[in-house]
């Protein structure tokens, strides 16, 4: 067995540890951690100066950002879903509006339809989910590619910088250091229930 394959298959085991310990969270413990972390998203200056903001509908015990979106929505702000373009192998957003139907694409994620869409340029701020991370701002994902193909253009940027990348998770999916690939984009801040990071977070 190559080095590679090792660490491909160690990846696999994480993935499968950390998705069993945030469905393990209780719906209680899971509805106080979707409230802390909206009030930590919300103290964020770059919350502060976004006026359009990607999201996602959560599943399989990820951090659930429907507290923040209905705040956002009484701020005003615009709420973007992904589209994914599996062709490309990359996502655009679609505005979000509340009363937008929504309709399952070929993977059965619940996208808008009929509404604009957004560039991930185009977007300010994004409230990604993930699967696990560390306080260095690496992020692991469901292994798809999308999040990173989607904002590549970001790693030729300063940071931080347009969009601002933010992860949602709970306190039990940090790991203590993740392997971080050329493709992999860093996530500015990573915000979960017991705080942010980096610490200004």
């Amino acid at each position: 067995m190559t080095e590679e394959t090792a660490s491909a298959i160690d990846v696999i085991a994480l993935r499968r540890h950390l998705r069993a310990a945030r469905r393990a969270l209780s719906p209680a413990a899971q509805q106080a951690a979707a409230e802390a972390v909206a009030v930590r998203i919300r103290a964020l200056p770059a919350y502060a100066a976004a006026r359009s903001i990607a999201v996602y509908l959560a599943c399989d015990g990820e951090l659930d950002p429907a507290v923040l979106v209905a705040g956002a929505r009484r701020d005003g702000r615009t709420l973007l879903l992904p589209r994914l373009l599996p062709e490309a192998g990359r996502m655009d957003f679609a505005e979000w509006p509340a009363d937008a139907p929504l309709v399952a694409n070929r993977f059965g994620i619940p996208e808008p339809e009929g509404t604009p869409l957004h560039a991930p340029e185009a977007v300010d701020l994004v409230l990604a989910p993930l699967v696990g991370f560390d306080a260095h701002g690496g992020r692991l994902g469901m292994g798809g590619g999308y999040y990173d193909r989607s904002f590549a253009f970001l790693l030729a940027r300063p940071r931080p910088s347009r969009p601002y990348l933010v992860g949602l998770a709970h306190a039990c999916q940090r790991v203590d250091r993740l392997e971080v690939r050329p493709w992999d984009v860093p996530l500015d801040a990573v915000v979960s229930d017991t705080g942010g990071y980096p610490q200004a977070a």
